[in-house]
């Protein structure tokens, strides 16, 4: 049974599709396997940020981008933030709001 893909916000959608177009193409292949395998989605395409939140990773020649998500109950899954990554490390800012929109869902 397959996993639904949520967004946080409309924004974070929008932030996503504007990205370059061959990080949205990964990104959409990823987010099949997600919605297909849930947590079983692994390195080198997700990983555990901790405090229940994780990375979709879509890359491409033009930059590599960044989906941070959640699971929720009834096989839902979140997308709580986006962003293109500039530097190797996750910047500070971009956690700060993932994990506190994270904390909002997960009180419901």
């Amino acid at each position: 049974m397959a996993f639904t893909i949520e967004y946080y916000h409309p924004r974070v959608l929008a932030t996503i599709e504007a990205w370059p177009v061959d990080v949205v193409a990964d990104y959409a292949r990823l987010v099949e396997l997600l919605s297909k395998h849930g947590p079983a989605v692994g390195m080198p395409h997700s990983r555990a940020l901790g405090q229940g939140l994780f990375e979709l990773r879509p890359r491409g020649r033009s930059g590599t981008g960044r989906a941070l998500y959640c699971f929720v109950q009834d096989r839902r899954i979140v997308i709580v933030h986006a962003f293109l990554k500039k530097t190797r490390t996750t910047p500070g800012h971009d956690l700060a709001i993932a994990r506190q929109r994270t904390k909002e869902i997960q009180r419901g």
